[in-house]
């Protein structure tokens, strides 16, 4: 019978490291504008994506840095300053959190403003 003997210890730098996928940074990115919108004004609509560029560094490749660009639909009229720096700093907050990446730059773009009054639905025709 043959025995089989124990694997060789690999040094920590050769083992390798998790990389987290572009569209999975995207998506933490984009709840968590949600998620600050929401909080922000609980009623208003909340439609955010995320585009994002991930920067990695050769040192720390286990990390990455990942530099986001979130555009979103706000209300008007709002605090629009208000608002996109807490979508940058919750967006900072949650991809450090869950993806263990550097975020030293959130660009937020206002896509579109939304008024409430343009949502009305029982107004007839204006002569």
């Amino acid at each position: 019978m043959a025995t089989v003997s124990p694997p060789a210890a690999v040094p920590a730098g050769e083992r390798g490291a998790t990389r987290i996928a572009d569209r999975v940074v995207a998506k933490i990115a984009a709840q968590a504008a949600r998620e600050a919108l929401r909080r922000e004004s609980p009623r208003a609509r909340t439609d955010a994506h995320a585009t994002v560029t991930v920067h990695r560094r050769e040192e720390r490749q286990n990390f990455g840095e990942a530099r986001v660009r979130i555009a979103v639909e706000l209300g008007y009229p709002s605090d629009l300053g208000a608002q996109s720096r807490v979508v940058r700093s919750h967006v900072t907050e949650r991809v450090q959190e869950l993806a263990n990446m550097a975020v030293p730059e959130v660009a937020v773009e206002v896509e579109r403003l939304h008024s409430p009054q343009l949502d009305r639905t029982d107004r007839g025709r204006v002569r």
